[in-house]
């Protein structure tokens, strides 16, 4: 077995055995703690930032809402902007959305501008402006920065190629070097954004929910599954098995993290999110994140949630098309959700 395919399939098949014997020796409860906690390691930490006060850069009335930019930061020596959707003409606190994007030009994608910041006037793209539409339904929006993308893609990156789409390679492999992981950095600046939404005063910080599109949808999950004040989650063109999506196609190096298949398969780290509701949204013909994958995706969370007495809180939409937001269900179904 010279090329060593048979070799890592028997790698995986080993650690899955593994997770059904560890399952088998642990309370559910203990699992579960286990596993947030392994999750937690894996992906990392930074050291907070806690006396850095945000900075308005700038507040532009817009069609049914009012669109600020704000400076956050959540570690030490690095800022990062997120756009703030609230709309008009609402009365008492609002429930409140993070939302993350995915590969693309950055938070301008789903807030309605091109990446040169002017408005899209356009047919959206496969992030269907969607923190527009949110916020057109009556539900306050932080859509952060996504470190890597856009106005945030490194300069060493930019010098080598001014048209460059994204700096994951560098910063994965520099934070890898380090001890640390992108992913561990983008969810403690998610985590940031949430904290912020939640400070707002026209937001309900009891009702905040989170909504991730592809690699958003990595942070949205974590996001939620470290911060148990999520009080709702959706992931769209995201949920999948590791071995039939990240395992089986070749992907960004910023959605692989060190060891953690050695705890879990990515349904299960899902379902931690468990008891609280969850959207599960994604398009059968999307070529990254497999419908096979999906299904089997479903299923298993669709198990963990009914074991948890739950099972009437996981919603899905298996929608015509590839790998794009469709939001003809999960978008109404959070705004209901969160003003229950």
């Amino acid at each position: 077995m010279w090329n060593g395919d048979s070799w890592l399939a028997g790698l995986y098949e080993e650690a899955v055995s593994r997770h059904s014997r560890e399952a088998e020796t642990e309370s559910p409860l203990e699992r579960k703690r286990r596993l947030r906690e392994a999750l937690r390691e894996a992906i990392g930490s930074f050291e907070p930032n806690p006396g850095f006060e945000p900075r308005l850069l700038e507040r532009v009335v817009c069609d049914g809402y009012v669109r600020e930019r704000i400076e956050l930061s959540a570690t030490p020596g690095l800022t990062f902007g997120a756009y703030v959707l609230l709309p008009e003409h609402t009365n008492g606190p609002l429930p409140g959305v993070l939302a993350l994007h995915g590969h693309g030009y950055g938070s301008r994608e789903i807030v309605g501008l091109l990446a040169d910041g002017s408005p899209d006037v356009g047919a959206p793209g496969i992030h269907g402006h969607f923190a527009v539409q949110l916020a057109k339904r009556g539900m306050a929006v932080i859509a952060p920065d996504v470190i890597g993308f856009g106005e945030r893609r490194l300069l060493a990156d930019l010098a080598d190629n001014p048209d460059t789409p994204n700096s994951c390679f560098r910063l994965s492999t520099e934070l890898l070097m380090l001890g640390k992981t992108l992913t561990g950095l983008r969810v403690a600046e998610s985590l940031c954004a949430f904290a912020y939404l939640a400070s707002r005063p026209e937001v309900d910080e009891a009702r905040i929910g989170t909504m991730g599109f592809s690699g958003g949808g990595l942070l949205a999950y974590a996001t939620s599954v470290l911060e148990p004040a999520v009080r709702a989650t959706v992931l769209t063109g995201f949920a999948n098995t590791f071995k039939d999506s990240i395992l089986a196609v070749r992907h960004c190096i910023d959605n692989y993290t060190p060891g953690i298949l050695l705890h879990a398969e990515l349904p299960e780290l899902i379902g931690l999110i468990a008891p609280r509701p969850l959207f599960l949204e994604s398009g059968d013909r999307d070529p990254i994140f497999p419908v096979e994958g999906f299904r089997r995706a479903v299923a298993t969370i669709k198990e963990i949630y009914a074991e948890e007495g739950a099972g009437d809180r996981v919603a899905v939409d298996l929608f015509p098309g590839a790998h794009e937001i469709s939001g003809r269900k999960s978008y109404d179904w959070l705004k209901e959700t969160l003003s229950e």
